[in-house]
C-alpha cells in the first residue's frame, strides 16, 4: 500500500511539472531542417535575410550551366533575391526530398519545382558550434518546355 501511494504522489509530481522543450530535446533531423527551411523561405518571399540565415558565412553555391561554371558567395547568391515573392508563387511547389546525417554532417535534396523550370539543389550542410548551416550547394535546373502559343 506505501509503494501504492509513492507512486501516485510521483505520478502526480511528474504531471504537475510542466514540460519544457529545449533545443537538446528535439531530434536532431528536426535541427538540421532549420537553414534547409529558412533557404525555403527565402524562395518563397524574396528575403535575402533568410538566405544569410541558412547558409554559413563561407558556403559556395555552384552549377554548371549553358556551358559555364556558377560559382557564387553567400552575399552574391542573396543579392539574387529582391525582397518581393514571384508573380507565380502560387504555382510554385517546394519540397525537401531528403536529408542524411553523420555526426556533424549532413546532405539534403530540395526540388523547386517552378512553372518553367525545375530545380534540383544538393545541400551539403555542417553542424558547426551547434548550430547546423548550408556549406555548399550545387544544383540542376531543368528548363520546362512551354505549351505553344
Amino acid at each position: 500500500m506505501k509503494i501504492l501511494s509513492i507512486l501516485f504522489i510521483l505520478i502526480g509530481f511528474v504531471a504537475a511539472v510542466p514540460a519544457q522543450k529545449t533545443a537538446a530535446d528535439k531530434p536532431e533531423k528536426e535541427l538540421a531542417k532549420v537553414p534547409l527551411e529558412n533557404y525555403l523561405q527565402a524562395q518563397a518571399t524574396g528575403n535575402p535575410e533568410f538566405i544569410r540565415k541558412a547558409f554559413h558565412a563561407d558556403a559556395r553555391i555552384m552549377a554548371f550551366r549553358d556551358g559555364k561554371l556558377l560559382n557564387l558567395s553567400v552575399e552574391e547568391f542573396a543579392g539574387r533575391f529582391n525582397g518581393k515573392a514571384s508573380a507565380d508563387e502560387a504555382n510554385r511547389k517546394r519540397t525537401i526530398e531528403s536529408l542524411e546525417i553523420s555526426g556533424n554532417a549532413a546532405i539534403a535534396k530540395i526540388v523547386l519545382d517552378y512553372p518553367t523550370v525545375k530545380f534540383t539543389d544538393y545541400m551539403s550542410l555542417l553542424k558547426i558550434d551547434g548550430e547546423w548551416k548550408i556549406v555548399n550547394k550545387s544544383f540542376y535546373a531543368e528548363v520546362k518546355e512551354q505549351p505553344k502559343k
